[in-house]
C-alpha cells in the first residue's frame, strides 16, 4: 500500500495543476472572446510614404571624395554602422550639426528634402556634390512566438508585416495567429490593430505595411503554459509513483 504522505503529496500536486490550468483556460478565453478590430486610418496602405525625420534620429551624412564635410559616411573607410556612434542626432528642438554649414533645422523633412538642402549649402565649397543621407535608427520590434524575436533595421521606405515576419524567422508552432496585435505611435497618441492571419484570402488587407517604431507582438496559443506546466508535473508525479511503488514494496 501507498504510505498517506506519498498520497497526500500526489493529491496537492495534481490539485494545484489543475487549478492553474483552469484559471489558465478561463483567463484564455475571455482574452479569445474579443473581436478583432477594424484597422483605423493610421495603419492604412500609404501609396507615396516618406519616412519624416523625428526628434532623437540618428542621422549619417555621406559626401563622395569629402569625408570632412560627412559624419559616418558610407563612402569611408570605416563603418557607418549606428554602434560606431558616428551620426548626428536630431535634438529636442528638431536641429542637427552639420560640419561646415553649423546648426540644421531638419525635423519632419524626408531623405530626399534633406539631400537636396545639403547640397544646395556645401555648393559654397564644392561645384558638385554627391550626398547620401541616412536615418540609422529607422527599426521596428518583434516579440512573442517567432524565433529570431528583436528589433530589425528597416532599410527601405515601404516594408510589410509578413515581410518582416519573414525576417525574424517565421512563427513558432505556439503562434496565435487569430490576434497579431501591432502598436505605432502617431504623435502623443498610441493605436493599436489587432489581425487574424489565418485567412489567407485577406493576404492583401492584414500584410499592412510597417513604420519605424512600430512593435508586432505575436502571442502563443492558450495551451502553451499547460504544455509548459505539464512537462514539469509529468516527471514529477512519475517519480511520487515509483517512489510509492518501491514503499509499498517494503510495506507487504
Amino acid at each position: 500500500m501507498k504510505s498517506p504522505f506519498v498520497y497526500s503529496i500526489m493529491c496537492l500536486v495534481l490539485l494545484a495543476s489543475c487549478g492553474g490550468t483552469q484559471n489558465l483556460l478561463s483567463q484564455s478565453k475571455r482574452k479569445m472572446n474579443r473581436e478583432i478590430q477594424t484597422l483605423d486610418s493610421v495603419f492604412l496602405y500609404k501609396k507615396n510614404y516618406e519616412y519624416r525625420i523625428r526628434k532623437d534620429d540618428k542621422i549619417s551624412i555621406s559626401v563622395w571624395q569629402q569625408d570632412e564635410l560627412g559624419v559616418g559616411s558610407s563612402y569611408g573607410i570605416y563603418n557607418s554602422n549606428e554602434v560606431y556612434g558616428k551620426y548626428l542626432m536630431v535634438d529636442a528642438q528638431g536641429n542637427i550639426e552639420v560640419p561646415k554649414i553649423g546648426k540644421m533645422y531638419v525635423l519632419n523633412f524626408t531623405i530626399v528634402e534633406l539631400k537636396d538642402s545639403l547640397s544646395t549649402q556645401f555648393s559654397q565649397w564644392l561645384n558638385q556634390s554627391i550626398v547620401d543621407v541616412k536615418v540609422l535608427n529607422k527599426e521596428v520590434t518583434i516579440l512573442g512566438e517567432v524565433r529570431n524575436p528583436g528589433v530589425y533595421d528597416l532599410d527601405k521606405e515601404t516594408n510589410h508585416l509578413f515581410e518582416l515576419i519573414a525576417m525574424s524567422g517565421g512563427t513558432e508552432s505556439y503562434a496565435n495567429l487569430k490576434y497579431v496585435k501591432i502598436i505605432r505611435q502617431q504623435d502623443t497618441s498610441i493605436h493599436e490593430a489587432i489581425l487574424d492571419l489565418r485567412n489567407q484570402s485577406n493576404y492583401l488587407t492584414q500584410d499592412i505595411q510597417l513604420m519605424p517604431s512600430d512593435v508586432v507582438i505575436i502571442p502563443s496559443k492558450k495551451y502553451k503554459e499547460f504544455d509548459r506546466r505539464i512537462s514539469v508535473i509529468i516527471p514529477f508525479t512519475s517519480a511520487l509513483t515509483a517512489a510509492a511503488i518501491f514503499m509499498s514494496a517494503f510495506n507487504k
